[in-house]
Formats: structure tokens, sequence, C-alpha cells
């Protein structure tokens, strides 16, 4: 399954994801709540259909059992996402969707020098997959 994510475009995708390098020792707990406020007004896992694919893609993950998927509620789901797309645009070089290099982002997702999670289809809408 494809998730639309063309609405978070110019959204600086740096609060929901930084390294403690990057934003300090709180980092961690600074970007998750970020992201948990981004859930309430981003609610981009809108149906129980993609709260589900959703789920499905944590699993092979290891970092939750499936009672810990199955517990976590939609507005915790969708902060995950969110944050897990602002990982793997930051992992990009780019700290927004709309300035993302995509020629050198694919090379680069090519290479497995990063996540290829994210693309932009041929009209412009861009999608994180949720396939494995």
């Amino acid at each position: 399954m494809e998730i639309n994510i063309t609405s978070l475009l110019e959204k600086d995708q740096f609060p929901l994801s930084h390294s403690v390098a990057e934003g300090g020792e709180n980092a961690g707990r600074e970007t998750w709540q970020a992201s948990l406020e981004s859930a309430k007004a981003t609610t981009l896992l809108d149906s129980e259909e993609k709260l589900e694919a959703f789920r499905d893609w944590l699993k092979p993950w290891g970092a939750w059992d499936a009672e810990q998927i199955a517990a976590m509620d939609d507005q915790s789901l969708n902060a995950l996402f969110l944050q897990w797309v602002a990982g793997d645009c930051r992992e990009t070089g780019a700290d927004s969707l709309d300035s993302i290099d995509w020629e050198e982002y694919e090379k680069r997702a090519e290479a497995g020098q990063c996540s290829s999670n994210i693309f932009k289809s041929k009209d412009g809408q861009i999608y994180f997959s949720l396939c494995h």
C-alpha cells in the first residue's frame, strides 16, 4: 500500500526526526512529542485499512511485538508514521519533501545508501510505500 504524503510537502521534518547530535540529549522525547502533536492535525493513516497496513509493515522491524503493535492507538500510529516519513526524508539530505533532490535520492536508494520508501509519481504526488 502507498500512502499519499504530498500534504507534507513543505513541512519542516527536523522537529519530527533528529539525532542527539543535532538536538541534544532530549532529542528522542522531543521528536516523539512533536510527532504526537503533528498527528493531531495531520492524519495520513485515515482508514482502518491504512492503519492495518502500517501495523503489518511495522511487524518485521522487530522493535515491537504483535501485542504492542495491536495496542497502539490511531494517534500513536499516525505519529510513528509521520516520524518515519520525517526520518526517511531527512536521510535523503533534505529537511522537507519539497527540497529532496529526486535524481540523487534515486541513485542513493538504488545503491542501498538510504531508505527507498518515499517516491514521487509522474503527476508530482509523493507517496510512502508500505511494501517490504
